[in-house]
């Protein structure tokens, strides 16, 4: 007979498996006893509980750290928009969002930022890649074509501005 050693199947009952033959493996019951599960419940709540307490209390005595208020930049933005999509790009980064959902790259998490238009079409997509070679792209749908060149325009200048290459020949010296 063959064992597998650190499988995580269980074996099926005889309702359900058809080699089954009774006596040689018995069902195992992963069911507590009814007395000791309410207080096995109870302890969790408890101390889910007295966990949330004692954050509520660190929180209160701990002196509130001052965030820092979002200056206004005197930098160049780069910001575009449509009903679903959003791209901001300033001092502090770039932050893509779709419908819901939303991520954000400090400058120093960025690999490179690409940007595409579509042959055809309003499309103008820009795509943040990330140098563990992950990339995350979005696409708005400009009110033109000829929006498009305006766009680049900015984007180019702020990652002029905040986007720092190394050059190629630091990176082969290391």
């Amino acid at each position: 007979m063959e064992q597998r050693i650190g499988s995580s199947s269980q074996p099926l009952d005889a309702g359900v498996n058809p080699a089954h033959i009774p006596g040689l493996t018995g069902p195992v019951s992963k069911e507590e006893p009814e007395d000791a599960r309410p207080e096995a419940e109870v302890d969790v709540e408890v101390a889910v509980e007295s966990a949330a307490e004692e954050a509520a209390v660190d929180a209160e005595e701990a002196p509130a750290e001052e965030a820092p208020a979002e200056a206004p930049v005197d930098g160049p933005v780069f910001e575009a928009a449509d009903r679903r999509a959003r791209i901001v790009a300033d001092a502090t980064g770039v932050r893509l969002a779709l419908d819901d959902q939303e991520c954000e790259f400090r400058w120093d998490e960025i690999g490179a930022v690409e940007t595409e238009t579509g042959r055809f079409g309003k499309r103008y997509t820009v795509t943040v890649h990330t140098p563990d070679r992950r990339w995350y792209p979005i696409e708005i749908e400009a009110e033109s074509r000829a929006r498009h060149k305006d766009w680049d325009a900015q984007l180019d200048a702020v990652l002029d501005a905040y986007f720092e290459e190394e050059p190629a020949d630091e990176e082969a010296a290391d």
